[in-house]
């Protein structure tokens, strides 16, 4: 039997350990280095985001990729596309037709601009915390530039929008936009791109390595896995490949014990060919407590001999294999260990059998035992770099974090220290204002110390001043007093001259004087105060109507418009004859101011017919006997006008807004403007008579006839006439109301057509009411009845049997009732001198003074107490009255 000597298999085990402790350190190293690598590849790693020049438009990209860069460091690109059309003087031209100067100015705007845009997406990384960079180029396609920088800086991920925010939906799954699907197709293959819209991930464009630099992609656990999951028997001495084409490297003395493994493994089976006895099992060790009874039986480590001593090279490539373990992170199993705790327990070969040194066998347990423990600090140093790594990567987001902090905080206070000089430049103006205020002060008080001293004397011109005005004032009474004393001189020497005229038998009809007095237009102005708009109480085409108080009597004043339709030939032939004319149911004229071109009438509180018909300010409907009653009252005005002598006069405007109403609501025929007058032919007939003029007046109311031929008769104020019975009856408006009431008499409808507001209409009444309207609107002129001998005779029953009493009878033999305002409210008789008290009402003076006599200073009207107890001619009135009665 062959002995082997102990020493080399001590210095083959010393070996093996020398071996084991130089992979454990070439593991260490290899470690350390892949982990610096790898630190340093994620703080230089970049994460690249196209954005557009639109901020809003890749803002969602820019905050996205920032949320998922995981601590990398981010850089914003962009690509500039210059502007074709260059603006210029309010319009574009082409870059190509302009000079070089103005478009190196232009391009040098458009790079500021696309600077600060960039600065914005940085400033939005910043609030972040992350430290961003920025790439452009300039190119006339934006896809082809982006391909272009991922070339020249080998970009390996890029994030860029998928399309605009404004197209994206839950559904959406492909690009939309066309530089994006550009992208995707030119970028070069070890691009990693991700696509993105409105903050969500659309696509991802996976990227290879296939073609780029070789990057270490596994950590070193993944790597000494990849090796333990090997069997190094297979494996090439060279290198040991990881995956994406990781190579580590191992040591020369590995490679060395690797190969005398194989070489010992070679020679063990070589000789387990021919020597080996049959008792080994599988050419591995015997069990230490296995014995055997023959030749060819071993023996334990008792000191017996084997049947069969381990090999020289057994013995290496066990001490090989347990050397390499710690080197590959695993136990190893190929030549019969099990795992560590086998190759401490187990027993010493026998070649040592009787002869090996306790001694060095203790060290070389020894040994082990701190080898053991040097793979277990080299493990806990690589968790502990793990750590550190991940301290590191921590405190650079913490740094970049910081970075981006004090550069937000350089910048506030840069815009605080612009603010602070700005506020010092507006105090340093803010004190010289105040210097030249005060200067002007200064100036102001010594202008007020002058103005003072100007008072001063102002205020002794104005008590010398006050002595003078109530000198006129006591002048201004004298003369009042003289004025009465002139006036009540000319009453009594106009009652002379009529009493004269009585006698002399001078009460002819052509020699009627004018009752009309003239007013100032200083006294126009006291009356309605200044023309007070509050006091105005209508509008027509000659001007504006106010209500006034003149003389202690209300009045109704028209003032002549500078841009009125009518002028001083109107308003001189209104004069002309309301003054000589005096009906009950005509307008009183009490005056004018031809200064101011205005006409001074009697007040009527119930304003027009049309108003009435209206129910203008929610007032209260005429009823159908007041209606009766108005009508009969406006022909009778009517026939007093046509039967003037010696020139009948014809209205052509009638209409219900030249109707006014008084307080008793009796109608009163106004607006004299536009009449005509007619001379007398005895031989022709009043329908016969006409003079030809210009068509005036309003449309809806005048003859059809003087429509087309321009000749105006008395027969035209009867077509009017016609039109207000028809509106008076119905309450409708005057549009298309003749066809309206023919076709309800024709159908026997006619009391649809009744104003409902007026009451219950006496049907037989209406009837004879809407038949005589539409005789008087017949077309032909000649088809009409006469007002005297037919419209008169229904009118007059008809308002007999209303309970109103006949304001005028036929016949030369009647008598007339005197109008209500003739009677003295106190004796109740017809006036002979009336006089204005102050309460605006007109009495008898000797009734009224009688009253204001007998001790009482109340009015005899109202009961109220008389502001004062003068009295006013009311020579208007008086004049009205004289004439009424020479004529009844």
């Amino acid at each position: 039997m062959a002995v082997v000597s102990p020493v080399p298999a001590i210095a083959q085990r010393a070996d093996s350990l020398r071996v084991h402790d130089i992979a454990v350190a070439g593991t260490m190293t290899s470690r350390q280095e892949i982990a610096e690598e790898s630190v340093a590849r994620i703080i230089e790693d970049k994460i690249y985001v196209a954005v557009a020049k639109d901020v809003k438009e890749s803002k969602s990209t820019v905050i996205w990729t920032v949320q998922h860069s995981g601590g990398k460091k981010v850089c914003i690109i962009h690509v500039h596309q210059p502007a074709q059309m260059i603006p210029l003087m309010g319009t574009k031209f082409p870059a190509s037709s302009l000079k070089e100067q103005e478009v190196w100015a232009y391009r040098k705007l458009e790079r500021q601009n696309m600077q600060k845009i960039l600065d914005e997406y940085l400033l939005i990384c910043g609030r972040m915390g992350v430290r961003a960079e920025k790439l452009c180029i300039e190119m006339d396609s934006i896809e082809k530039g982006i391909v272009e920088l991922i070339f020249q800086h080998g970009i390996k991920k890029l994030v860029m929008g998928a399309a605009a925010d404004k197209h994206f939906s839950r559904k959406m799954v492909e690009l939309k936009s066309k530089k994006a699907i550009y992208v995707r197709q030119q970028a070069p293959a070890y691009c990693h791109i991700q696509f993105v819209c409105k903050g969500n991930l659309i696509h991802i464009r996976e990227g290879s390595l296939h073609g780029a630099d070789v990057e270490i992609a596994t950590s070193p656990v993944q790597a000494n896995q990849h090796i333990e999951t090997g069997s190094l028997n297979n494996l090439p001495l060279q290198s040991v490949t990881m995956r994406h084409n990781t190579r580590v490297e191992l040591t020369n003395p590995a490679q060395d014990l690797l190969r005398r493994v194989r070489s010992a493994n070679l020679e063990k089976h070589v000789k387990n060919r021919t020597d080996v006895s049959p008792s080994v099992n599988n050419g591995g060790l015997s069990s230490p407590n296995s014995r055997s009874d023959g030749e060819g039986n071993s023996y334990g480590w008792d000191g017996s001999s084997r049947g069969s001593p381990q090999s020289p090279g057994n013995l290496v490539s066990s001490f090989s294999d347990l050397a390499l373990a710690p080197c590959l992170g695993t136990e190893t199993s190929e030549n019969g260990l099990d795992s560590k705790e086998d190759l401490h327990h187990s027993s010493p070969p026998s070649v040592l059998e009787g002869n090996m040194d306790d001694t060095l066998y203790d060290q070389l347990e020894r040994a082990m035992a701190e080898a053991r423990i040097a793979r277990q600090e080299a493990f806990q140093e690589i968790v502990k770099r793990g750590k550190a790594e991940k301290n590191a990567i921590d405190s650079i987001r913490r740094a970049k974090a910081s970075e981006s902090l004090y550069v937000e905080v350089s910048k506030q206070r840069k815009e605080v220290e612009e603010l602070l000089a700005k506020e010092q430049e507006n105090l340093r103006k803010m004190k010289n204002q105040h210097d030249e205020v005060m200067e002007e002060l200064r100036i102001a008080l010594d202008q007020k110390s002058s103005l003072e001293s100007q008072i001063a004397a102002s205020e002794h011109m104005v008590e010398e001043l006050e002595q003078k005005i109530i000198s006129a004032v006591e002048l201004l009474k004298t003369y009042r007093k003289e004025r009465d004393e002139l006036q009540t001189e000319r009453d009594n020497a106009l009652k002379e001259a009529e009493e004269l005229k009585k006698k002399q038998g001078e009460a002819s009809s052509t020699h009627v004087p004018e009752f009309f007095s003239e007013f100032s237009f200083s006294e126009l102005e006291e009356a309605t105060r200044n023309f007070d708009p509050s006091l105005q109480i209508g509008e027509g085409g000659y001007g504006s109507i106010h209500k006034g108080v003149l003389r202690y009597t209300q009045v109704a004043i028209k003032m002549l418009h500078s841009h009125s339709m009518q002028g001083p030939t109107e308003f001189q032939q209104e004069v002309d004859v309301l003054s000589k004319l005096r009906h009950p149911n005509l307008v009183t004229l009490i005056g004018a101011c031809p200064e101011a071109w205005a006409l001074i009438y009697e007040y009527l509180p119930n304003g027009s017919l049309e108003d009435r018909l209206s129910c203008k300010d929610n007032s209260p409907p005429l009823s159908w006997q007041i209606r009766i009653r108005v009508a009969a009252e406006l022909c009778s005005a009517l026939i007093f006008l046509h039967s003037c002598k010696p020139n009948s006069i014809i209205h052509g405007d009638l209409k219900p807004a030249n109707i006014l109403l008084d307080a008793n609501f009796v109608s009163k025929l106004s607006d004299f403007g536009i009449c005509r007058l007619l001379s007398q032919d005895r031989s022709l007939s009043n329908s016969t008579q006409f003079c030809r003029t210009d068509p005036k007046g309003t449309f809806l109311y005048m003859d059809p006839e003087f429509l087309s031929t321009g000749e105006l008769t008395v027969m035209s104020d009867v077509y009017s006439f016609g039109v207000i019975l028809l509106r008076l009856l119905t309450g409708r408006p005057a549009l298309g109301i003749i066809k309206e009431v023919q076709y309800a008499l024709d159908v026997g409808k006619l009391n649809n057509l009744l104003d409902p507001l007026a009451g219950d209409w006496p049907f037989v009444q209406a009837e004879q009411l809407a038949s005589l309207a539409l005789r008087c609107c017949e077309m032909n002129r000649r088809s009409r009845p006469e007002l005297q001998s037919d419209v008169c005779r229904v009118l007059e029953p008809m308002r007999a049997s209303c309970g109103g009493s006949s304001s005028f009878r036929l016949g030369s033999e009647a008598h007339f009732q005197p109008p209500p305002y003739f009677i003295c409210p106190i004796l109740h008789e017809v006036m002979q001198d009336p006089h204005v008290a102050a309460d605006g009402f007109t009495y008898e003076a000797e009734a009224l003074r009688g009253w204001l006599d007998s001790g009482r200073d109340t009015s005899p009207m109202t009961n109220l107490k008389l502001e004062h107890c003068n009295l006013v001619p009311n020579h208007a009135l008086r004049s009205a009255i004289q004439e009424w009665l020479q004529q009844h």
